[in-house]
């Protein structure tokens, strides 16, 4: 590929001249912007050099930390004049969507419009943050004549890098490994990034599927300062693989159907100013393909929710280093990719600046739809559970994503009912909230909250079901009229119990797992009980905590209260181990917890990196128990005595097949540990004599036997499944299903199903008609049924649980976690 001097680029924009105080990014480095990849420091150290030089053009702001203590930062630019009343701006954008406290009449003649750029959400995609530098200096170089007449009517927001642990990763690897000049040849070992590689973040999480759930501390942070802004326009900068040209918007089907007429415009009008500049460098690039606009939690989709343009640039450049052959003979390097985004971030602002005016007026007009209550044919939505942290749980969601929700006083109504799936009268389980069709985020409250996502095109880039109803594990009920949602009043206050001989724990929710690891974690010994009974006139269930003065430590008590106030959970004092029904609590049926079980998980080469993030994530960060990683190829020099869970989280891993390794675990289980499998590590087991057996798919009788070319990815797609909501049968008589109703939602992302175990329990089965949400191929869909998903096998003295799905999808899945607590604590001999 030609070099271009950044000097001569697209749009006539000359930087002969550079103004002293405003030093350019190669004056500031030591290096022209592409020849090396610059350290995150470095990019945050310049930005400060730059906003120090303009400060009239400048402000930089810190809005949190990584988790390995980066510094997370926005630098706002626009014109002296703007800059002096920039929360003005801020204030005045805010009233236009409706959000803003005051109730101000919003002026839109003179307000500027705000364009947002996003870059290195993927840490190894690392050119963006490169294109940022020259960015930023084009924006405040006084000799660029074009930007300063651009941001007289536009704010610049720039987040230089939005995952900057995994950019560091990545780029540390890199120059470990590179020489004095790049090489070329993608066989060398700089373009073979090891496990996990730089797209993650510390975590190894995909942030770029976080922006609505919002389960990783860079997009908690971020998104906060979204909402005090909430752009016009939103670019999110990646790559792709090496040997693809260049993509930007129009963006491909399925584009959700609540996006505006106008919203698909602009795509158009911006992707025809791009390629005007690519055209005239004889760039490739491609548009309205493979990105689609569907999956909420993205960097465009979520923008585009929220009012906003929102837009994916792609730049082919994963593997690349700074410098590769692709396959068409040309050489691809970083000064390259740099140009690209480099190039399509001005012509951004640029369209932004000339079409300022009815950027502006669609933004008052997308809120002004939401608040009449215009979108969508649900007016109301109403959830209700019997244990309110449950509800609390939503409320989370709903409260991160600036959607208003409150309470009923009329409870008198029929609704579609996600879990029946029929037009039902409302039953009000002890606790609800209840969303409004018309508030400022409606359109985000449906596209999170509707009961079934329409899907115009099936060939998507990612999941399309994730309804907060199944995905919470929430009775819901979606309404066509509008119902009166009031405030709602203050929770009920956890109280402290006393007690001479121990205590019982309702088990009705993930908090009461925390409690229970929390307890463990402290020293604390826990029962529970596997049959319900009656104490004091009150029912209490299977999964029932059962903490005992016996054999505790003299603190038990004060232990157990501060872990149920903190968790929300109220526990009940008793007095006696005689029950007025069922058990007592020397009877066999009362099982002990093994004090503190020691668990570690397989990680490393051959797991998936982003499967093992979701299991330490959740270890280590919301049900904060510890857990050991173990490197799985190394598995053989372990001594798995010293555990009591070993999790194999989802990946491919070869030696499950070897002998040895295979001995090696079932010797551990033998001895009385607990194996858990999950996703593919359980389908590799299935394939060797572990117990169980993956179930054959019947093949269309009624298939071609002569395919056609043309109709390849129409057929890849009859068998694919890229995330469809199914429901699964429990048999919550078993430990691993306690505190579950006799169904759970499976966000189903395979086709695998396994025969019904004869020598274990079938505790998760999917049977006929199980299909709830989302797209399944036609091919595959008929097979999806009669089998068992999630099952329990004694060998030995231990246990082995068997979990295909993903319980911990990108952490988000919130009525997954119960499943791994029981697998964990509760579920073996």
């Amino acid at each position: 590929m030609k070099k271009f001097l950044f000097g001569l680029f697209c749009m006539g924009i000359t930087v002969a001249t550079i103004a002293q105080s405003v030093p350019s990014p190669e004056q500031f480095l030591g290096y022209k912007v592409g020849t090396r990849f610059t350290r995150h420091h470095r990019i945050v150290d310049y930005v400060k050099a730059v906003a120090g030089a303009r400060p009239d053009m400048v402000k930089v702001e810190k809005y949190g930390e990584t988790n390995e203590g980066r510094e997370l930062m926005l630098a706002f630019v626009s014109t002296p004049e703007n800059m002096q009343k920039l929360e003005q701006i801020r204030i005045n954008n805010l009233r236009m969507a409706g959000l803003s406290k005051d109730k101000a009449a919003p002026q839109t003649d003179n307000a500027p419009a705000i364009v947002w750029l996003s870059y290195n959400v993927h840490g190894n995609e690392a050119s963006s943050s490169e294109a940022f530098l020259l960015t930023i200096h084009a924006l405040t170089d006084p000799s660029n004549m074009q930007t300063k007449e651009w941001l007289k009517n536009t704010v610049v927001v720039l987040d230089p890098c939005i995952n900057p642990d995994g950019r560091d990763r990545y780029i540390n690897w890199y120059n470990s490994v590179v020489g004095n000049t790049y090489n070329a040849d993608p066989a060398s070992r700089e373009h073979a990034e090891p496990w996990p590689g730089g797209r993650s973040n510390h975590y190894n999480f995909d942030l770029n599927r976080d922006w609505a759930w919002q389960t990783q501390v860079e997009t908690q942070q971020r998104i906060k300062k979204y909402h005090e802004w909430m752009p016009q326009i939103h670019v999110d900068y990646h790559e792709q693989g090496f040997n693809e040209p260049y993509y930007f918007a129009p963006a491909a089907e399925p584009i959700h159907e609540v996006i505006t007429p106008w919203q698909r415009d602009f795509q158009v009008m911006i992707g025809r100013n791009h390629a005007k500049y690519f055209d005239q460098n004889n760039w490739l690039f491609f548009t309205k393909e493979r990105f689609d606009l569907l999956y909420p939690s993205y960097g465009d989709t979520y923008p585009v929710y929220n009012g906003a343009i929102g837009m994916t640039y792609e730049q082919g450049g994963i593997r690349a280093g700074l410098g590769i052959l692709n396959e068409d003979n040309d050489t691809l390097t970083l000064v390259d990719r740099a140009a690209h985004h480099f190039t399509t971030g001005l012509s951004t602002i640029e369209i932004a600046s000339k079409n300022k005016g009815k950027l502006l007026t669609e933004f008052k007009q997308f809120f002004d739809d939401s608040r009449s209550g215009k979108i969508g044919e649900y007016k109301t939505y109403v959830f209700t559970a019997k244990d309110e942290n449950k509800i609390g749980a939503l409320k989370k969601l709903l409260s991160q994503n600036g959607i208003e929700y409150g309470v009923l006083s009329n409870k008198s109504f029929r609704g579609f009912n996600y879990f029946t799936g029929k037009d039902d009268a409302f039953t009000d389980e002890g606790n609800h909230i209840a969303v409004s069709a018309f508030q400022p985020r409606a359109v985000m409250a449906k596209v999170l909250l509707e009961p079934r996502t329409v899907v115009t095109d099936s060939n998507t880039y990612d999941i399309t079901a994730w309804a907060a109803s199944y995905a919470y594990g929430i009775k819901g009920y979606a309404v066509k009229e509008k119902l009166s949602v009031n405030p709602e009043s203050a929770g009920t206050s956890i109280n402290s119990i006393n007690s001479n001989y121990g205590a019982l724990i309702p088990y009705t929710s993930f908090n009461s797992a925390k409690v229970l690891a929390y307890l463990l974690k402290n020293g604390v010994k826990v029962r529970f009980v596997e049959k319900p009974f009656t104490y004091k006139s009150k029912n209490y269930d299977r999964g029932t905590l059962v903490v005992l003065k016996t054999s505790n430590q003299q603190n038990w008590l004060t232990v157990l209260n501060n872990a149920c106030k903190q968790f929300n959970v109220q526990a009940d004092a008793v007095e006696t181990g005689f029950m007025d029904k069922g058990s007592d609590f020397g009877s066999p049926d009362i099982k002990n917890i093994a004090a503190t079980p020691k668990v570690a998980m397989l990680t490393g080469d051959q797991s998936s990196s982003l499967a093992a993030g979701e299991v330490w994530h959740y270890f280590d960060k919301i049900l904060a128990y510890p857990i050991t990683l173990l490197n799985a190829v190394d598995i053989a020099r372990y001594n798995l005595k010293n555990y009591d869970v070993v999790i194999i989280p989802d990946g491919n891993y070869r030696n499950l097949s070897e002998k040895a390794t295979a001995d090696k675990l079932k010797d551990f289980v033998r001895g009385g540990g607990k194996l858990i499998a999950l996703e593919n590590a359980m389908a590799l087991m299935s394939r060797s004599d572990w117990g169980i057996k993956l179930k054959e798919a019947k093949a269309d009788k009624a298939e071609d036997s002569v395919k056609k070319y043309a109709d390849r990815e129409k057929d890849y797609i009859t068998n694919s499944i890229p995330g469809a909501i199914y429901k699964v049968d429990l048999d919550n008589t078993h430990p691993l299903a306690f505190g579950y109703p006799e169904f759970y939602y499976t966000l189903k992302q395979d086709g695998n199903v396994y025969e019904m175990m004869k020598d274990g329990w079938n505790v998760g089965t999917i049977k006929k008609d199980a299909y709830v949400s989302g797209f399944a191929g036609a091919k595959l869909k008929p097979n999806l049924k009669d089998g068992m998903l999630f099952g329990v096998q004694d060998m030995g003295a231990g246990t082995i649980v068997y979990i295909s799905e993903d319980p911990l999808f990108r952490n988000f899945w919130e009525n997954g976690y119960l499943l791994i607590a029981n697998a964990v604590f509760l579920a073996g001999k």
